[in-house]
């Protein structure tokens, strides 16, 4: 008996469930390419990666200046001074090896926190189509990997909608990123 109502029970979960699942996509990254801030975004993260080369270059200038004026004075230096100056150059040196490894990570932290509210925004109108359509479920579809999905299932255009956004074609997105 126990047996009996177990596999019933097991059916009409599994025919419930099969019965109310809606599965659709979402390409947000071509979205977030499509919006009109997008190019604020980029030209921000234009300017606060030439902030950081910057700063690079007046690190590495004054690394040169100590240097080139430690080779010129070498000679004339009490060991104590040799040995002060060595271990400034030798930081310095580290400094801008450091900086150069944080750099990228530094550039990936500012996109984060300029697209954050894009993608807030994106969400916002997705989360619109999904209750207005009833899907269930929702997959990221870009570059990510979805291997397959049918293109009625995909809501880009109508989370597109949402936003007023017009879809751009192909080769304009390439020139944005």
């Amino acid at each position: 008996m126990k047996r009996l109502s177990l596999a019933i029970l097991m059916m009409l979960v599994a025919f419930s469930s099969n019965a109310q699942s809606k599965i659709g996509t979402i390409d947000a990254e071509y979205i977030l390419s499509q919006l009109p801030e997008s190019a604020e975004v980029n030209k921000s993260l234009e300017t606060y990666n030439e902030k950081l080369q910057a700063d690079l270059k007046s690190t590495i200038q004054e690394y040169e200046g100590l240097v080139k004026e430690y080779q010129e004075s070498v000679a004339s230096l009490e060991e104590e001074a040799k040995k002060e100056k060595e271990n400034k150059i030798i930081d310095l040196e580290n400094n801008i090896k450091g900086f150069r490894q944080k750099a990228s990570v530094m550039m990936q932290m500012k996109r984060s926190e300029l697209n954050g509210p894009l993608y807030d925004k994106i969400d916002a109108a997705m989360q619109k189509v999904i209750k207005a359509d009833g899907f269930t479920q929702i997959f990221h579809s870009g570059a990510s990997g979805l291997a397959y999905s049918r293109p009625e299932d995909d809501i880009t255009e109508k989370v597109m909608n949402q936003l007023g956004i017009e879809p751009q074609p192909a080769e304009d997105t390439a020139e944005n990123k």
